[in-house]
């Protein structure tokens, strides 16, 4: 996670300049953000080559092992041994250099970059007097193409650590000097190890078949900066980082990831930094839900035929976790309620969502006010329930304006009158005075009670009530579903030999779509 603090910021609609710190590694480094219509950019500070090294940067010092007591003079980097020193013909060629790895200092090197940087795994650092400097064959701007045959070029820079440890005494290092890498190891780049990954097609995979990784470096190295695209972006505050000032920003990744945490100068900055990027991601989720409507073609989404809104929510965590609110993305279908702890790149990931809710079963519960806060004592947040063959299953949601809670909620309520519509008569089985029998709610018509076929013959029916009839219903959370139309009759008592509450649900579904149809009409 990378923290950032914003010293203020230009205006303009959704789009917005100024400068940042940027905690990587636990210091702050001074960035320009910038914020266009489908992006945030944070650019490195520029600083006079020879300038002091910011101690961050990506430097795997798992790899180096002992550094000894030589200090900065013991160790070669990109200004010790600059370009111009490395021999022409080492330049651009792949060579197999074997080092033997010492029992203290280990392979005696430094790295950086890696996938997740858009980078090759360079040598950032050689320890003079350890293996690597004793072979004479090795350079700081070497990239590691290979470690024992193991493929390096589309590594991240965890798993290239993981890789050079688990070499052995003798390490085979295929390696290619890269002179425009130089940029890149002589400072901290400390934007660069702000973890964000774009996935494909946006950011193709390093090591791909269609182009040369080594002979197309990011334009980082150059610029040293990182671009993180908004769509589906989840925009949020005092999620996970405390917040006692109301001063920071929180930007977590499509695939829940990666957050980089900004922070302004005060609250008012804040917030109206947190607006613009907000609104530029919102912006964006009508070209997301086309593009995934495009994506899934016909075969529609996890038994759905359409997508009608879709976003980034905070659920409310049961118990006394310390982490009270986690991210989620909820869709809404025709028909369903959908949630995904990220958002799916791929059509096969659409079809499993970590839940799935039938809106004529479900009902909102709680909208506006409520304990805890986003921001300043100001609790957005809105309650669902939904009956279940297990029992009540029941979420809480928080937005992050009020627009957005007036949007969800009212999307919600329509999603729950439009299912309601669209299905018109749900069916289920039942024993009414010990016969089997067939309840069946009809969205227009009201319920009805009939026996089941028996050899073929045809059912009977054993009662028939509109709406207005009904006077209570009530059930035992169990089994039992419990219906007064107020006849002569009294009660009717339903054993429906599961859980009633789907059932109860889809009454009051029909009943609320049915109050509100009239109301409009009205």
């Amino acid at each position: 996670m990378a923290v950032a603090a914003a010293g203020g910021g230009g205006a303009g609609r959704a789009q917005r300049s100024g400068w940042l710190e940027v905690l990587v590694r636990e210091r702050w480094h001074k960035v320009l953000a910038n914020l266009g219509g489908e992006a945030l950019v944070l650019s490195g500070e520029e600083r006079p080559d020879g300038a002091a090294h910011n101690g961050l940067g990506g430097d795997g010092a798992a790899c180096r092992g002992a550094e000894g007591g030589g200090g900065a003079a013991a160790v070669r980097t990109a200004f010790t041994d600059p370009p111009e020193q490395v021999p022409e013909a080492v330049s651009n060629k792949k060579r197999c250099v074997k080092v033997l790895k010492q029992e203290l200092g280990g392979l005696g090197i430094s790295i950086k970059g890696g996938k997740e940087n858009k980078m090759p795994i360079l040598i950032s650092k050689i320890f003079k007097g350890l293996a690597a400097d004793q072979t004479q064959a090795l350079y700081v701007g070497d990239a590691i193409l290979a470690v024992n045959g193991t493929d390096l070029r589309d590594a991240t820079h965890d798993e290239a650590v993981q890789a050079l440890k688990r070499a052995g005494k003798e390490v085979l290092l295929e390696v290619k000097y890269m002179r425009e890498a130089t940029p890149y190891v002589k400072k901290g780049s400390p934007v660069s190890e702000i973890g964000w990954e774009t996935p494909p097609p946006e950011s193709p995979r390093l090591g791909c078949a269609s182009a040369d990784p080594l002979s197309q470096l990011s334009l980082s190295i150059h610029r040293d900066k990182k671009t993180i695209p908004l769509k589906m972006c989840y925009v949020t505050r005092n999620m996970t980082v405390s917040d006692t000032e109301n001063r920071l920003i929180e930007v977590h990744s499509p695939d829940a990831k990666h957050t980089v945490v900004l922070r302004s100068k005060d609250s008012a900055t804040a917030q109206a930094w947190f607006n613009a990027i907000h609104s530029s991601v919102n912006e964006l989720i009508p070209r997301v839900i086309a593009e995934v409507r495009d994506q899934l073609g016909k075969t529609g989404i996890a038994g759905s035929r359409e997508i009608r809104h879709l976003g980034w929510l905070a659920e409310k965590v049961p118990g006394d976790n310390e982490k009270h609110w986690k991210p989620v993305l909820v869709v809404l279908t025709e028909k369903d309620l959908l949630i995904y702890e990220s958002m799916p790149r791929m059509k096969e990931a659409w079809f499993s969502p970590l839940h799935t809710y039938p809106l004529l079963a479900t009902r909102l519960v709680h909208s506006g006010p409520g304990k805890g806060s986003p921001q300043s004592g100001v609790d957005l947040s809105f309650a669902t329930r939904t009956g279940t063959r297990q029992g009540i299953e029941t979420h809480v949601f928080r937005t992050e304006t009020s627009r957005d809670l007036s949007l969800w909620t009212r999307s919600v309520v329509q999603g729950c009158h439009n299912s309601a519509e669209l299905i018109t008569e749900i069916t289920t089985s039942c024993t009414y005075k010990s016969q089997e029998c067939r309840l069946t709610i009809h969205y227009e018509h009201g319920f009805s009670l009939t026996t089941e076929p028996q050899d073929g013959a045809f059912s009977k029916t054993i009662a028939q009530y509109p709406y207005e009839k009904l006077k209570m219903s009530s059930d035992d959370g169990i089994r039992m579903l419990y219906l007064d139309f107020g006849g002569k009759d009294g009660e009717i008592q339903l054993d429906l030999h599961s859980c009633p509450k789907p059932i109860v649900f889809i009454i009051h579904s029909f009943l609320s779509a049915k109050i509100t149809r009239l109301g409009l009409v009205a």
